[in-house]
């Protein structure tokens, strides 16, 4: 050749391979680079059908002979072919199923053997100044047959059947390696070639983006048209510029996080991902990676990037409200879970202390168990042991939250006994009168009832009660509930309730509280029949305890009536607009409770025992007093006799006395006018 020749290739990616070749003496060596031009038409960049234009076809001029081997050809070229094409060789679509072996053509600097049916890279080991190699479109299974080609710059191996990329520790020169179009499940044994500058495994079977450490010169990596989910070590290539993941199942930028980390990208595509579907997508885009000036092949403007940082802002806002939320929501459900393992933990030392108890009363004194871990003699082991672990959990509970407590919409939710103390917070007007159902979790009913009347006070529009939880054992406890204002529904889990399980509750709770004219229990509409089946189980309930009780009490209770049919009337009157909503029949419902119904009450364990003690100090006052007027009148009494005995001599002496002072008139006189002197 007695000129230099240009060869170009416009292969994948957008580039075109540009190889020189002179036969001039001094100018022996190949001219090897990368050309990044611009195509005419949109897309420019990807070509997935790897069209490549060829300065001109050369297998009219070649000719394969049988050899020795029958199943290898022999290739020949004829002088002119080899003087016009002294460093390259085409044999694209020969029908080739083997490589040919090719003898005295040491000097190639390019071979195609694209549009053949090739299964195995084989008999071209002799090609050691080989720079361009296209395999494109055959059947190749495996990557062989290539350790000895050091020289090996482009390797061409799109669309065929190769499942592992391998075999190429000795192409550390490789600039540009193509393997689309091939099967291809994960990105490994590249890692060496820190010289590599394109890489394309479009249309592989990928399902993530790894292991790409060492690829210090890569610039373009093209994966379109994979299962990718996921980028990883991206961030760890330095002079990568162009990234195309199009066509894959990537959701959330947060699979693909490790971009906003590289400082090189300046190219990348998402087009055809489920996360380009998203509203956020570009603007999230953008804000993480501000360097880009393409994206989805498309410029970016400024005003993109403005627009991009406002709403990126408004997304990390919401974000962050979202994160709260999710704290707020996360340290509920802990909280609540925390209570309810403190709430199993007291029923269960509840539990050990009533079978204790039972245990005591039928055995003898000297076997008595003790539930602070005195002498146990009854199952020694079990409750022993069972105490301790108790009480140590129980501590441990002790230093987190205990109790919670929640305003959703119009309902408060109370969990935990120390809930309760919220009802002495000071609620804003407008909280309080919003809200119309009030739910208690995991607390004793008979704390519930001590606060009923800061409940009725403060939130004078709750409507609705759950009781979740809450150890409603027996029907004397719905008795309570009289003293509220108004309840119109009544809501009883069977869950940590017994009472449930009773037959009859639900009469029971019409009839006491028939006042109130309740609508629903337990989500059940309550009808005129049920009401009429409640007075007739437990009217003679009513009658019999009203003729049981002393008239004392009875008058007591008669006075209670009235002075809360009083206070009624009075709030009423002076009841603020939006706060208390009841109509006329409210009050008449609340006048309404009939003085028999009322002689139903219920008394808590801890007023009892109150009241219990209050009757001991009572009656030892009373003792004590009474001893006291004995003993003053037995004194009185041993008085009197006394004076009985002696009050003749006594009075004898008195006359004595008087007959002698007045024997002699003129000496009393004067004693008597003395005594007047003395005195003044």
């Amino acid at each position: 050749m007695s000129g230099l020749q240009s060869l170009r290739y416009k292969v994948n990616c957008g580039l075109h391979l540009v190889i020189q070749t002179s036969s001039l003496s001094d100018k022996n060596k190949v001219e090897f680079r990368l050309n990044r031009e611009t195509p005419p038409f949109p897309g420019r960049l990807l070509q997935h059908d790897l069209e490549r234009n060829y300065s001109s076809r050369q297998g009219d001029h070649i000719s394969l002979v049988s050899s020795s081997m029958p199943a290898f050809p022999i290739l020949q070229r004829s002088s002119e072919e080899k003087t016009l094409y002294s460093d390259r060789l085409t044999l694209e679509r020969q029908k080739l199923t083997v490589c040919p072996i090719i003898d005295g053509e040491e000097h190639l600097r390019l071979l195609n053997f694209q549009h053949n049916f090739i299964t195995r890279i084989q008999n071209i080991s002799n090609l050691q100044r080989l720079i361009f190699l296209d395999l494109y479109d055959n059947q190749i299974e495996e990557i062989s047959g290539l350790s000895t080609l050091k020289s090996l710059r482009v390797l061409l191996l799109g669309k065929n059947r190769i499942k592992k990329i391998s075999n190429l520790e000795n192409l550390k020169n490789l600039d540009v390696l193509d393997l689309h179009g091939n099967q291809i499940t994960k990105i490994e044994n590249v890692n060496h070639l820190c010289d590599l500058r394109v890489l394309n495994l479009a249309r592989n079977l990928l399902s993530h983006v790894d292991n790409l450490n060492g690829l210090d010169s890569l610039t373009e990596l093209n994966l379109r048209h994979n299962q990718i989910t996921f980028v990883r070590d991206v961030d760890n290539l330095p002079c990568l510029q162009r990234l195309f993941l199009s066509f894959n199942n990537i959701t959330s930028f947060e699979s693909v996080s490790c971009l906003a980390e590289s400082t090189s990208l300046s190219d990348i595509t998402f087009d055809g991902n489920p996360i380009a579907q998203e509203s956020w997508y570009k603007h999230t885009v953008l804000q993480n990676m501000m360097q880009l000036r393409q994206l989805d092949m498309k410029r970016i403007t400024e005003e993109e990037r403005r627009v991009a940082s406002v709403v990126a802002k408004k997304e990390e806002e919401k974000k962050r409200e979202s994160h709260k939320q999710s704290l707020l929501k996360e340290k509920k459900r802990l909280t609540i879970n925390n209570v309810a393992r403190k709430w199993d933990l007291q029923q269960r030392v509840a539990n050990i202390a009533s079978t204790q108890d039972r245990k005591d009363s039928e055995s003898p004194p000297q076997e008595s168990c003790q539930l602070d871990g005195g002498n146990i003699s009854a199952f020694p082991e079990e409750a022993g042991s069972l105490d301790a672990g108790l009480s140590s959990a129980l501590q441990g509970l002790s230093v987190t939250e205990t109790h919670l407590v929640e305003i959703d919409g119009e309902t408060l939710s109370l969990y935990g006994s120390g809930a309760l103390e919220c009802l002495d917070r000071n609620w804003s007007v407008q909280t309080a009168g919003m809200v119309t159902t009030v739910s208690f979790t995991f607390i004793e009913f008979d704390e519930i009832v001590q606060v009923l009347p800061k409940l009725k006070m403060k939130f004078p529009n709750s409507l609705h009660l759950k009781f979740r939880e809450t150890n409603l054992v027996m029907l004397q406890q719905f008795n309570a509930l009289a003293q509220l204002r108004r309840v119109d529904q009544l809501t009883i889990d069977p869950q940590g309730n017994p009472v449930v399980n009773f037959t009859l509750w639900k009469y029971y709770v019409l009839f006491r509280l028939s006042h109130f004219s309740m609508q629903k229990i337990n989500g059940t509409e309550v009808t005129q029949n049920d009401m009429i089946m409640a007075e007739r189980l437990f009217g003679i309930l009513a009658h019999v305890a009203s003729s049981e009780l002393p008239q004392y009490r009875m008058i007591s209770i008669l006075g209670d009536a009235r002075k809360k049919q009083f206070r009624y009337l009075l709030e009423s009157k002076g009841k603020k607009p939006g706060i208390i909503c009841e109509e006329t029949s409210d009050s008449k419902r609340f006048l309404g409770e009939n003085t028999n119904r009322a002689t139903l009450n219920y008394t808590t364990r801890e007023f009892y025992h109150e009241k219990l003690e209050e009757i001991k100090d009572k009656k030892k006052f009373c003792r004590l007093y009474v001893e006291d007027l004995v003993k003053e009148a037995t004194a009185i009494n041993m008085k009197n006799e006394a004076l009985q005995k002696l009050w003749p001599q006594m009075f004898i002496e008195l006359v004595r006395d008087a007959v002698i002072e007045i024997r002699s008139k003129d000496s009393y006189m004067k004693l008597c006018l003395q005594q007047i002197t003395d005195q003044k």
